[in-house]
C-alpha cells in the first residue's frame, strides 16, 4: 500500500476523502493546516498501489491539489485484528505513474552521471589491463548506463519522443565518455597490445542477446515491483544490465588505441546489441503492468511512437542478429570455440589409444597472414594397452582434428597442438 498526503484549499478536503472512499482508501484523515498564504485542508490516507494512478487522476479535476506520494510501502492494518496476516502479505506492484515517476527520479545530475562514467572507465581499463576480473565487477557497480537504458524503455512504452531522445542522448553521451577515457589510458601508458583479460572480453557468443533482454526484464521488474516483494536489490540489477555494457565500452576504447579494429567492431556490435534488447524486454514488461500513453500527472505520451519506437527496435535487433550470423566467426568466437572444444573431445572419444587430459580451445590475434586462428592445445593421455609409439598418436590425432574443424565451415585456420603424456612407471 502506498501513503498520500493531499492539500487541498480549504473547504475540499471532504471531496478529497469522498474520492479515497471510491478507491477504497483506508485510514482517511483530515486536518486544517495554514500555510504561508493561505489556509488548507490536510488528508492523510492509504490506499492500494493498483489504485493510485485511477485517484490521482479524479483528484486532477480539483483546484489547487497538491500531492504527496511516499515512496516507500507501508503496512496498513485495520479490523478485524485477525486478518493483520493477510493485509501484509497481499503485496501488489507498483502503480504506472509511481514505476515512471521511480525511473525518472534515478536520473541524477550531469556533472555526477558524466563523474561516474569516467570512473567506470578508469576501473574497468584497470581491470582489462591489469587481468583483474574483480575490478570489471566493481566497474559495473558504477557504471551509470543502468538509469539511461532503462528510461529508454520507459520512454517507448509511455510513447513520450522528448524523454526517448533525452535518454538516447545521455546513454551514448555516457558510453562516449567511458570509451575515451578507457583509449586515453592506454595511449598514456604506451598500451601495445591486447591483454588476456581484453581479449577474452571481446569474444563474442551466439548466446549474446539472451544477456541484454535478461538484464532489460530484470531491471524492468526492480522498478515494478514494491520494494518489500522484491528479493533482488536496485543496486543488483544495475549491475545486470552494466555488466552487459561496461566491459564492452571499455574494449571498444582499449581496441582503438592498439589499433584491434576487429575487437573495435566486436564491441560496438555488443552495444547496440545491448540497448536493443534491454528496451524490447524491458518496454514490453512496462506495457504488459499497465503503462500506457496516457496517465495520471502525465499527458505528453503519444500513441503512436510506442509501436513505432518497438518495430525500430526489433527491426534493429534483428539486423544485429543478421550481421552476427551471417559473418562468421568475427561475431561467434566464444561459441565457435565451444563448438571446436566438443569436437576435440569427440575425437579423443573415439580414438582408442589415447585418453583426454585437458583441451584448451581459443581464438588468437586475427592478423595472422589475415586468417582466423583457432588455436588448440591438447593433452593426452596414452591408452595402457596401445603399442604405437606417441609421435604416431600424436601425428593422427592433429591429423583428425583439424580434418574435423576445418569440415565445420566456420571459416578457421585450425593450428593443433597435441601432446601425448605417459603415465609414471609403476614399476
Amino acid at each position: 500500500m502506498r501513503q498520500l498526503i493531499i492539500q487541498v484549499p480549504r473547504g475540499h478536503g471532504k471531496e478529497v476523502l469522498a474520492i479515497a472512499q471510491e478507491h477504497q482508501g483506508i485510514h482517511l484523515a483530515q486536518m486544517e493546516a495554514n500555510s504561508l498564504d493561505r489556509a488548507l485542508d490536510l488528508v492523510i490516507l492509504h490506499i492500494s498501489n493498483r489504485k493510485v494512478e485511477g485517484l490521482l487522476d479524479q483528484l486532477e479535476a480539483l483546484t489547487d491539489v497538491q500531492i504527496t506520494l511516499a515512496p516507500s510501502g507501508v503496512m496498513a492494518l485495520h479490523p478485524p485484528a485477525n486478518q493483520a496476516a493477510d493485509q501484509v502479505t497481499n503485496v501488489e506492484l507498483r502503480s504506472p505513474v509511481e514505476i515512471f515517476l521511480s525511473g525518472l527520479q534515478s536520473v541524477g545530475s550531469w556533472n555526477g552521471f558524466l563523474g561516474y562514467a569516467a570512473l567506470a572507465g578508469i576501473v574497468v581499463w584497470i581491470g582489462l589491463y591489469t587481468n583483474t576480473a574483480y575490478l570489471l565487477t566493481a566497474a559495473m557497480l558504477i557504471a551509470p548506463f543502468a538509469g539511461p537504458a532503462m528510461n529508454v524503455a520507459l520512454a517507448t512504452a509511455r510513447g513520450d519522443r522528448k524523454l526517448l531522445g533525452r535518454s538516447l542522448l545521455r546513454y551514448f553521451i555516457a558510453l562516449s565518455v567511458t570509451i575515451a577515457v578507457t583509449a586515453i589510458l592506454s595511449v598514456v601508458f604506451q598500451q601495445a597490445i591486447a591483454t588476456p583479460q581484453l581479449l577474452e572480453r571481446s569474444q563474442v557468443s551466439a548466446v549474446a542477446i539472451l544477456l541484454p533482454l535478461t538484464a532489460g526484464a530484470a531491471g524492468a521488474l526492480n522498478l515494478v515491483q514494491s520494494e518489500r516483494s522484491s528479493l533482488v536489490s536496485g543496486a543488483a540489477t544495475g549491475m545486470l544490465v552494466a555488466a552487459s555494457l561496461a566491459p564492452p565500452a571499455g574494449v571498444v576504447g582499449m581496441s582503438i588505441a592498439i589499433g584491434r579494429w576487429d575487437m573495435v567492431t566486436g564491441g560496438v556490435f555488443l552495444l547496440l546489441l545491448q540497448l536493443c534488447g534491454i528496451n524490447l524486454s524491458a518496454s514490453l514488461l512496462f506495457r504488459g503492468v499497465g503503462l500506457s500513453t496516457r496517465g495520471a500527472r502525465y499527458k505528453r505520451g503519444k500513441k503512436i511512437v510506442f509501436p513505432i519506437a518497438l518495430l525500430i527496435t526489433i527491426g534493429a535487433v534483428v539486423g544485429l542478429l543478421i550481421w552476427q550470423f551471417n559473418n562468421p566467426p568475427n561475431l561467434e568466437r566464444a561459441s565457435l570455440a565451444q563448438r571446436a572444444n566438443a569436437e576435440v573431445y569427440q575425437v579423443i572419444e573415439q580414438d582408442p589409444s589415447a585418453q583426454l587430459v585437458e583441451s584448451d580451445v581459443r581464438f588468437t590475434r586475427s592478423d595472422i597472414s589475415g586468417q582466423n586462428t583457432l588455436l588448440t592445445v591438447v593433452y593426452v593421455q596414452r591408452s595402457p594397452d596401445t603399442a604405437e609409439p606417441n609421435e604416431t598418436i600424436r601425428d593422427r590425432l592433429t591429423q583428425t582434428i583439424q580434418t574435423r574443424l576445418i569440415a565445420q565451415r566456420i571459416n578457421v585456420t585450425p593450428l593443433v597442438n597435441v601432446t601425448v603424456l605417459d603415465p609414471p612407471n609403476q614399476s
